[in-house]
């Protein structure tokens, strides 16, 4: 039992150490990424499959914290979610606390997330985007307002469907471009 704990280990320690290298994010890479996101949680869908739209914005707080955490804080997080309350006509600051609790949560899980592939990491992202949602809930609740229904929580799967193709597409477009002088 402990042997094959032991080369599980260095099993995901080699797959680190081999990890590709990608060009440092560009803070104009970062908004553009951040504003596609919030474009795309803002596009209109039939009321039939509405809930079953990701929050592309949490998806890619998290990713740009958990693979470039000088270029992502508590500060553009809490900006992002006052446009997404504002233009959710929800609670001011509900989305806000939610995307904070992202951050703080790809902060404190960020170095063993990255020892994991896409796929690996899928799940743990799931779980952090519904607790974001639990957040999302008590927040509302607080105030009065219903309880969301179970399908609420569907958004948190199908984040931690995307998150792989999303991750490996941000992922393809930071790989360092090559050297046409090198050898």
């Amino acid at each position: 039992m402990n042997r094959e704990r032991i080369k599980e280990n260095n099993a995901i320690q080699e797959n680190y150490l081999e990890q590709d290298l990608y060009v440092p994010a560009s803070s104009w890479f970062v908004a553009i990424s951040l504003v596609v996101a919030l474009i795309l949680n803002f596009l209109p869908l039939p009321d039939e499959i509405t809930f079953l739209r990701p929050d592309f914005v949490a998806l890619l707080l998290a990713f740009w914290n958990i693979n470039h955490p000088d270029r992502m804080g508590m500060g553009v997080a809490f900006g992002m979610g006052l446009m997404m309350d504002v233009g959710n006509v929800s609670i001011l600051g509900q989305h806000a606390l939610a995307y904070c609790v992202v951050i703080y949560l790809t902060t404190v899980f960020g170095r063993r997330l990255r020892l994991f592939g896409f796929l690996r990491q899928a799940p743990q992202i799931g779980l952090v985007l519904f607790i974001m949602q639990i957040v999302i809930v008590l927040t509302a609740a607080s105030t009065g307002a219903s309880f969301a229904d179970w399908q609420f929580f569907i958004a948190a799967v199908s984040g931690s469907i995307v998150w792989a193709p999303m991750s490996w597409l941000l992922s393809l477009l930071l790989q360092p471009k090559p050297d046409p002088d090198a050898l």
